[in-house]
């Protein structure tokens, strides 16, 4: 069964996009709905989205950014003020048009984004320099009805957190604009492990009524470089059309200057296509779910289970672990767990007890080693930042092989 399983999954060289698929589904990160291009995030995919988010969350509160939430629907005719950001995303929007039977007397749109939406409520909470700046976060879904999709990369509704700032002066604006992208870039390679490289783009791709926009992308195993993450300086566009509006220090009404910026799940399709292999997944260590799944040998024999339950209490100091105790054959869980990408698998077993040790084996290369049981709290997580650095190491390799000056 566990061999059947491995060999699901179509070789990327053969197949790059059945290749993905293969991974998300038999990963268990997602299943699909019966709506077209909305994708059901199981467990195991949401607590990988949970260890991102909590990350970033943490992040953004300590540069003095502050959690707010705005509502799912925007009134028509407050989504067509910025005549550019309404046509950019008309194509994509969801619209609601009945409350019940009844016929709403203004159409209402689903999110897409909420740009709309935080400039209403800035232009009601802005008086003066005083109450500058305001550095807003949400996390939330949206909603773009796209016509071809993919699991993470491309979906109906998707999870993400959307910044939007205002500031004093243009300085200012820019300066967040270029710190969020900073942010972005090191989460990248400091938690996913996947390197980045920061830019900023043409004024055709551009996020509709922006000023500037710049951003981060990836290279991935097919060679094609993926948009992990974007930050925006919109100037004074978006405050114009919104009538956001100051006292500055002269005593003079100025327009305020404003960001936007946003990750999203699709971070969870880059990591996927830049670190894992045809036997599955691999995981980041700093965000996987579980970092260290114990496999008992020879469970049934004394003694064996007891020392695995045991030795789990010291690594879940260190690190995120499970044990599976379940019935099935040590060979299943060797591929089940592979599959997952868990990055560490500990074998304990009557022969390992004799010895006072245990056997580690790296998800990234299949190495082995063998670690006496009292070294452990220390071993995993220097293994783990070990395994961290390989992966950076060897998507930065990739990347540099296969770029060119043109």
């Amino acid at each position: 069964m566990a061999k059947e399983q491995v060999q699901a999954i179509t070789k990327m060289e053969e197949d790059f996009a059945q290749w993905y698929t293969d991974i998300v589904k038999k990963a268990e990160l997602v299943d699909y709905s019966s709506v077209k291009g909305c994708m059901i995030l199981r467990p195991y995919g949401y607590a990988l989205w949970e260890n991102m988010q909590k990350v970033m969350d943490e992040k953004l509160k300590e540069t003095g950014h502050e959690n707010v939430y705005m509502p799912m629907f925007i009134p028509e005719s407050l989504l067509q003020k910025e005549k550019d950001h309404v046509e950019g995303f008309a194509p994509e929007v969801a619209w609601v048009t009945h409350g019940g039977d009844e016929k709403l007397a203004e159409r209402l749109c689903v999110r897409p984004t909420s740009e709309t939406l935080f400039c209403e409520h800035f232009s009601k909470i802005v008086q003066s320099y005083n109450d500058l700046p305001k550095l807003y976060n949400q996390w939330c879904s949206v909603v773009r009805w796209e016509k071809t999709t993919r699991p993470f990369l491309r979906t109906t509704e998707f999870l993400w957190q959307e910044g939007h700032t205002i500031h004093e002066t243009a300085e200012e604006s820019q300066a967040e604009t270029l710190n969020i992208l900073n942010l972005y870039a090191s989460f990248c390679e400091d938690y996913l492990a996947i390197p980045v490289i920061k830019g900023q783009k043409t004024e055709k791709e551009k996020f509709a009524g922006a000023k500037a926009t710049y951003t981060i992308e990836s290279l991935m195993h097919d060679g094609k470089a993926l948009q992990t993450g974007t930050s925006h300086n919109f100037g004074t566009n978006f405050s114009e059309a919104f009538d956001i509006k100051f006292l500055d220090r002269n005593g003079k009404w100025q327009y305020v200057h404003q960001t936007s910026w946003g990750v999203s799940t699709r971070m969870i399709g880059g990591l996927i296509m830049v670190h894992s292999d045809n036997n599955g997944l691999v995981m980041p260590p700093k965000v996987a779910p579980v970092q260290v799944v114990i496999v008992p040998i020879a469970q049934h024999k004394e003694g064996v289970l007891a020392k695995a339950t045991e030795l789990q209490g010291h690594i879940q100091k260190v690190a995120r672990v499970k044990i599976d105790a379940s019935n099935k054959t040590p060979g299943w869980k060797f591929n089940e767990y592979e599959m997952k990408g868990i990055p560490i698998r500990l074998e304990v077993g009557p022969k390992d007890i004799e010895k006072n040790q245990v056997v580690l084996v790296r998800r990234d290369t299949k190495e082995k080693e063998f670690v006496p049981m009292d070294q452990l709290e220390e071993r995993i997580p220097a293994l783990l930042e070990e395994i961290h650095i390989a992966l950076f190491n060897k998507a930065k390799a990739f990347r540099d092989e296969n770029t060119y000056a043109v």
